[in-house]
């Protein structure tokens, strides 16, 4: 399945995808592709912001948008590696059966399957900007996030 219909079936049912995803085998170079685009996808959801954000103050926006991709494309990849190494180590000391790989790919799939409401936090982030919609939409890509990444780990878990 292409990986937009993936993410739209995720919607209905993380696990039943997130298992199909996980017997396809591990492969590294899939997980790494998720979380680069997962994390392109958060830099991308920034720009309208920081657009906004530069025509108010008068700052450059290549310097905020450099900062971003700096952020996102080279430091975030890594900070979700060890966030999943976390939460697999937390998943051990709670009887987790699962693996590395496993814990991986569940923190790198919902990232990037939750990354339309990202991108809708960051159009109304630059077009609306700071109140409340922007905090119900920034709340509701969160909630689902979680939602999406027990739902994951949970299965990688419980897996063998």
């Amino acid at each position: 399945m292409p990986v937009t219909s993936d993410m739209i079936a995720t919607y209905k049912g993380p696990r039943k995808v997130f298992a199909r995803l996980l017997g396809m085998g591990q492969r590294e170079d899939r997980a790494l592709i998720l979380v680069m685009s997962a994390c392109a996808v958060a830099f991308i959801s920034q720009w309208p912001a920081l657009a906004r954000k530069a025509h108010l103050t008068g700052q450059a926006l290549d310097s905020l948008l450099g900062g971003a991709l700096m952020a996102w494309l080279f430091i975030a990849p890594l900070l979700l590696y060890a966030l999943a190494a976390l939460s697999h180590i937390i998943a051990l000391a709670l009887r987790g059966k699962g693996d590395w790989y496993g814990a991986r790919l569940a923190l790198f799939w919902s990232m990037l399957a939750a990354s339309p409401l990202m991108l809708l936090h960051g159009m109304i982030g630059g077009f609306i900007g700071p109140g409340t919609g922007l905090q119900v939409v920034g709340f509701l890509w969160f909630a689902i996030f979680i939602w999406f990444w027990l739902s994951c780990l949970i299965e990688a878990e419980r897996s063998v």
